[in-house]
């Protein structure tokens, strides 16, 4: 009857760490695990729960550090998404003044605007994508800004 309590904690466990995706519940079913096959090897209650204790201590200071080490991180500190364009280069592919134009960025078709209303760029220039509003690209001359300088913070 033992090692049936520690089976179902350990499913339990593993079907709780699915749900959860933290790796750290799953080292406790191991060592859920671990004691129901001492309880199935015949060892009383309290070397089971001493079983129980040790090996899930051993996955979480071994196995754990090493799990995450080694794992990449779904999303990470990358910026996804339409924050994944701001600051690249863009081709401009149809005029872009204050009001319309088109840009190339990473292959895909954009709709830009420039991002200084004076500013207009003609086909085939480079220009640097500061922000962007909904599916509009503001852009803003390339050449002028070195990486990572906003339009305005030049000294």
């Amino acid at each position: 009857m033992d090692a049936v309590f520690w089976v179902v904690l350990g499913v339990v466990l593993a079907v709780a760490e699915i749900l959860t995706t933290t790796l750290f519940l799953i080292m406790f079913a191991v060592g859920a695990f671990a004691a129901a096959g001492a309880a199935a090897l015949g060892a009383p209650t309290a070397v089971q729960a001493l079983v129980f204790a040790v090996v899930s201590a051993l996955t979480v200071a071994v196995a754990r550090p090493a799990i995450r080490r080694h794992a990449r991180p779904a999303l990470g500190d990358q910026p996804f998404g339409v924050a994944a364009i701001e600051g690249v280069s863009a081709l401009v592919l149809e005029p872009v003044d204050a009001e319309r134009g088109l840009v190339k960025i990473d292959g895909e078709l954009w709709s830009a605007r420039s991002y200084d209303a004076t500013q207009s760029f003609a086909p085939g220039q480079r220009v640097q994508v500061i922000k962007v509003q909904g599916a509009t690209a503001l852009v803003w001359q390339d050449d002028v800004s070195s990486p990572g300088e906003l339009p305005g913070t030049r000294g």
